[in-house]
């Protein structure tokens, strides 16, 4: 309970002792190793809860199952049955436990979400970049962590949003050694 108030601000003064912050992590960066070593840093001071996605996932989960792929559109992924409902967050949530397990191993504490809703008892997947924009009123930073070739078309969706920062980490390159 003393973190979570510790999270939102001392009621006493009125002052937060952390900034809070909300990342959107896609389903293809979670476990780069540079994003990984950017949430330890960025972690140290700050209230962070991450909402980690799993498109490209999804896809291969549902097309090996047999199911047509659907429209992926700005408010989330939509579906024609509880079925595909179901492995699209039984996906996510794995994404979740694997984070979390990565994260565990690092000695970083911090929130794993998935952009899931159950409103009234109907899964609703929601995108990711719409829970960044839910969040946008209460959170100090926001960040979207996105793939290189999707850095600048996330930066335009995200240019009306000042406290909105969109990152790729690009994977580490490999010295190129001449044979000998």
């Amino acid at each position: 309970m003393r973190e979570l108030a510790l999270s939102y601000g001392d009621a006493e003064h009125g002052q937060r002792k952390r900034k809070n912050i909300f990342v959107k992590v896609s389903g293809d960066e979670f476990l780069n190793p540079r994003f990984q070593k950017w949430i330890k840093r960025l972690r140290k001071g700050a209230w962070v809860v991450i909402c980690i996605g799993g498109g490209t996932q999804i896809n291969t989960e549902l097309q090996k199952r047999g199911y047509e792929l659907t429209q992926h559109g700005p408010l989330g992924r939509e579906t024609k049955t509880f079925e595909e409902r179901q492995i699209a967050r039984d996906v996510l949530e794995r994404n979740q436990m694997e984070f979390e397990d990565q994260l565990d191993m690092m000695n970083v504490s911090a929130t794993v979400i998935i952009p899931v809703l159950t409103l009234g008892g109907v899964l609703c997947h929601v995108n990711g970049d719409q829970m960044v924009r839910t969040a946008y009123v209460s959170y100090d930073k926001l960040y979207v962590i996105t793939t290189c070739e999707r850095l600048k078309k996330k930066r335009a969706e995200f240019a009306d949003l000042p406290k909105v920062e969109v990152l790729a980490f690009p994977e580490p390159r490999v010295p190129f050694l001449a044979a000998r």
